[in-house]
């Protein structure tokens, strides 16, 4: 059963300042997640754009919004066929079992000038 669908759209052009700056990176990306972002060269703040809005688009699917949720505590990955999944620690994971949720669900996209994620948040069947 569906809890909530969330989607967020980044521009990516917004991003690009962030690749200069640890600080806000290591505010909000996993060390894992900021190795894979720069191991992708020019397409890093591709990669950094759709995260970020993988990231949102968990909080609008939860339904509260990002309210107590760090945004580092939600770390996107690719599994070994390259899809996307999200890992959730803290703050995020402490949200998804307080909603009675148990699946999340994650797609990005991205082309020149926007990333987008697409987050859909499961409940076991009642």
């Amino acid at each position: 059963m569906i809890h909530g669908i969330g989607i967020d759209v980044v521009e990516v052009a917004r991003m690009q300042v962030w690749l200069d700056k640890p600080d806000i990176l290591n505010r909000y990306f996993f060390p894992a997640e900021l190795a894979d972002i720069r191991s992708r060269g020019d397409s890093a703040v591709l990669s950094l754009a759709a995260r970020f809005a993988a990231k949102e688009a968990y909080g609008k699917a939860l339904g509260t919004g990002m309210r107590g949720i760090r945004l580092k505590d939600i770390q996107v990955q690719n599994d070994e066929h390259g899809k996307p999944e999200m890992l959730l620690h803290g703050t995020a994971a402490d949200a998804l079992r307080r909603s009675g949720a148990w699946r999340v669900h994650l797609s990005m996209s991205h082309e020149r000038e926007h990333a987008l994620a697409m987050v859909v948040i499961e409940t076991r069947e009642q």
